[in-house]
């Protein structure tokens, strides 16, 4: 949640102090809603986040520049195979390395042969240039790097928040969706690919206006899955004064106490930076490309990212919140 004061995407020091009363906004030359003022990390510019085209839902984190400043970029990861295969932990072993032979062999073997006419889940295909999945993969890394994000690609259970106990599907008001043991075992196939490096074929990139930003790389079809969104797992009412743009509803007990929430700010993977759309309206719903939907899966909560339609070559990805309507409004998302 926003503060009083118009606050940068970074705590980072200044080169120049700018006076609360002196801030308005480039685009409409008002000073008014100090708490939707977004500060260029550079020329100290004032930006209301609902003049920006397109509007901003929240100060994001990580690192923003104005339309002026824009031709300041991320310092990107190095694209070193030996350094992208050490940042996401990809296991090492001829089967697993990231070449193209382990995509033909995989492929020859045989593949997962999807109805959709049963609206069975379908795997990611992953590009088959072994160049192109390492370009992917740098991005990613370099955009968690950036934000100072952990790399995990599972739900995280820290200290002091909730316990994994507490991840009870049971306990979900009006009853949860079980993932079906044949999606079950396209999840666990899409898991496994990214652990051998069979990177999902997405790339993503920065944008002066959204920040970072996800596109496909390739087509990807309609139900196949694109991630699953993880992250930190707390308590509802322990983020109340947070002022993250990213959480994500998990568990929405019957008791708002036992309320779960995804909290992707300190560890998480490429979901953190896929965007929200407005579904209220008819073109937010033409823009959305991708569903969010929470499963039971084997007796814990867990949120997917699936395509909801035929997706093509360098769209960008946008989807719902899963959150009620009145706990997650997308009514001023992008």
């Amino acid at each position: 949640m926003a503060s009083s004061l118009p606050r940068r995407r970074t705590h980072a020091p200044k080169s120049s102090s700018v006076l609360i009363d002196d801030v308005f906004c480039q685009e409409c030359g008002s000073g008014h809603s100090p708490a939707k003022l977004l500060l260029c990390d550079k020329c100290d510019r004032g930006y209301h986040l609902f003049c920006l085209r397109p509007v901003l839902p929240s100060v994001p984190k990580g690192s923003w520049f104005c339309g002026s400043c824009s031709n300041h970029k991320p310092k990107s990861f190095p694209l070193v195979q030996t350094k992208i295969i050490d940042f996401f932990r990809i296991q090492r072993s001829p089967e697993t390395s990231l070449n193209q032979d382990a995509r033909k062999k995989r492929k020859r073997g045989g593949s997962l042969v999807m109805s959709k006419k049963k609206r069975k889940l379908l795997p990611f295909v992953p590009s088959e240039d072994s160049n192109r999945r390492l370009e992917q993969m740098a991005s990613l890394a370099t955009a968690l790097t950036t934000t100072n994000t952990e790399f995990s690609n599972k739900l995280t259970y820290m200290p002091g928040m909730a316990p994994r106990s507490a991840n009870c599907p049971a306990l979900e008001r009006g009853g949860m969706q079980v993932l079906s043991k044949e999606d079950t075992e396209t999840l666990n196939l899409c898991k496994s690919m990214m652990e051998r490096g069979e990177w999902p074929p997405l790339m993503v990139v920065f944008d002066p206006l959204e920040g970072f930003t996800v596109e496909a790389d390739r087509p990807i079809k309609d139900l196949t899955i694109i991630t699953e969104y993880v992250g930190d797992v707390d308590f509802l009412k322990n983020r109340e004064n947070d002022d993250g743009d990213s959480i994500m509803t998990l568990l929405s007990a019957s008791d708002p106490s036992k309320t779960l929430v995804i909290c992707p700010d300190k560890r998480s993977n490429i979901a953190r930076f896929i965007n929200g759309i407005n579904n209220h309206t008819p073109e937010g719903k033409k823009k959305q490309n991708l569903k969010c939907v929470r499963f039971d899966v084997g007796g814990e909560c867990r949120v997917l990212l699936v395509s909801n339609r035929d997706i093509s070559k360098g769209e960008r990805l946008y989807y719902d919140y899963n959150g009620d309507e009145h706990e997650y409004p997308t009514d001023h998302f992008v």
